[in-house]
């Protein structure tokens, strides 16, 4: 049960922007939610080789374990109240009767248990906080990240007017570029164009959202706009419990105008290289750690399922 309840928070959390890609295994042809992931498994064994040669007994885990279970009821009851007052709507006087009296007793006993925070208590705690660390850089520098590459990105309607002023070679089949800002030009299609000089017969500006939501069904999957020439801006939605999967998300566009063969069908990503500044919005160990983990992050190719025989990554460096 921890394993797999392991498993599937830290997929949701990926899917909602808190954490790097990392590589799911999918354990079952008919259950999506049954999934294995390595990194996740071999963590939680060097976490309990560590507590075993620290604490060497259960019985001088007690404190641990106390200060472990008081803390995840204390967060429950919070997290209680943001359901039931956000998602069910309730009267706020209702939220706040219901909630704090069991917020209460929890806090006592999440306050008792701290006296033991030397005895032990500091180690559940520190681990919460070293993933906290983590989710929090990651979200912090995925937005820095972000936040630089729209003040440089160029509006993808003009570029695309400009360049067709003086066509360049078209070259048969479609070009899948995918980029996360809708209307920016794609870094890839950039060096494509500085290297390669050549532009495909059809061409599709993909940007992949993830909700927070548990589900988007099939017919809110995919929105389509022409921006003419044979070039489409293409947005799709996942919510944070559906498996992506794009070359699936894309064959839903057949019938409106742009149909792809898969044989045909070329995807073009950037590949960004991180460089910490001195003077950058996050203290540099900060972004020092973010590098590390844009770097150490599994290949946006294998976690959207795209062929791997199709795929073209083009990097860049950008300082954040």
């Amino acid at each position: 049960a921890l394993i797999s309840g392991a498993c599937s928070v830290t997929k949701q959390v990926i899917q909602l922007g808190y954490l790097p890609r990392l590589q799911v295994l999918h354990t079952s042809e008919t259950d999506t939610g049954q999934i294995y992931m390595p990194f996740v498994n071999w963590s939680l064994f060097a976490a309990i080789v560590l507590a075993v040669l620290m604490f060497k007994s259960s019985s001088n885990l007690a404190a641990a374990y106390g200060i472990a279970v008081c803390t995840d009821m204390l967060i429950t009851t919070v997290l209680t109240f943001f359901v039931i007052r956000y998602s069910w709507k309730y009267p706020l006087w209702l939220c706040l009767a219901a909630t704090s009296f069991f917020f209460v007793v929890d806090l006592a006993f999440w306050a008792s248990n701290l006296l033991k925070f030397f005895e032990g208590g500091w180690f559940p705690l520190a681990i919460g906080g070293l993933i906290l660390l983590l989710m929090l850089t990651w979200r912090d520098g995925r937005e820095l990240l972000s936040n630089k590459l729209r003040d440089d990105a160029i509006d993808l309607r003009s570029f695309l007017d400009s360049v067709f002023t003086v066509p360049p070679t078209r070259v048969s089949g479609t070009a899948v570029f995918l980029t996360a800002d809708p209307g920016a030009v794609p870094n890839a299609l950039l060096h494509n164009l500085k290297h390669n000089k050549v532009l495909h017969a059809q061409n599709l500006f993909v940007t992949v959202r993830n909700h927070e939501v548990p589900w988007i069904g099939l017919d809110k999957r995919i929105e389509s706009e022409s921006l003419g020439h044979d070039c489409w801006q293409v947005t799709i939605h996942y919510g944070f419990k559906n498996d992506p999967d794009v070359p699936l998300a894309l064959s839903l566009l057949h019938g409106r105008g742009c149909d792809l063969e898969p044989m045909n069908t070329s995807y073009f990503l950037s590949r960004d290289s991180i460089v910490p500044t001195v003077h950058g919005e996050m203290a540099q160990w900060r972004e020092k750690l973010f590098a590390q983990m844009h770097l150490n992050a599994s290949a946006a190719a294998d976690f959207l399922k795209l062929p791997s025989n199709s795929v073209v990554e083009l990097g860049s460096k950008i300082e954040i």
